[in-house]
């Protein structure tokens, strides 16, 4: 093969290679796209589904009692409920755990008192794009998610309350 068919080959073969998309979780919502309805299974509460919370923003931390970052984001979340959850937005979290005793055993000894609910059959995981954890979802009252965060973060934070109300498109009362 000359030099200049070497060449035409290897740069194809990279547009072809950097075209490729990594696969997102089996049956992810995208950010930009509707949540689809789901059983929500309820660890300290009755259970629900994702209709339920329509009519209101929503943030959806995704996390489990044996992932050391989601531990440690826990107590800022439970902050912003007290301060927020049910006014402006409501909060919930979605468990990954496969026993249910550890995840309940979790939020009581850190005095959750969200809406918690558990997912061991991997459906909500999946369908959140949970391949990694902690992950948030933003999603507007009408069940449309407007963005994915990845990572542990204090959620309580003044800046971060201000880019949720950004997100969400509503005044937030930071200085209360």
């Amino acid at each position: 093969m000359n030099f200049f068919l070497k060449t035409f080959f290897l740069i194809s073969l990279i547009s072809l290679i950097s075209s490729v998309t990594v696969a997102a979780t089996p049956g992810e919502v995208e950010a930009g796209s509707y949540l689809r309805k789901a059983k929500l299974d309820g660890l300290n509460g009755s259970s629900s589904s994702f209709t339920d919370y329509k009519g209101k923003p929503l943030i959806i931390n995704v996390w489990a009692s044996w992932c050391g970052p989601c531990r440690a984001e826990m107590g800022s979340l439970q902050r912003l409920a007290d301060r927020y959850n049910g006014k402006q937005f409501n909060i919930i979290g979605v468990s990954t755990d496969d026993y249910r005793d550890r995840a309940k055993s979790f939020i009581s000894k850190t005095d959750i008192n969200f809406k918690n609910y558990l997912d061991s059959q991997l459906f909500l995981e999946n369908m959140l794009g949970a391949d990694r954890i902690p992950l948030t979802l933003l999603v507007n009252a009408e069940g449309k998610v407007l963005r994915k965060v990845s990572g542990a973060y204090e959620w309580d934070n003044p800046e971060i309350v201000e880019a949720i109300g950004k997100t969400f498109e509503i005044e937030m009362n930071i200085n209360e």
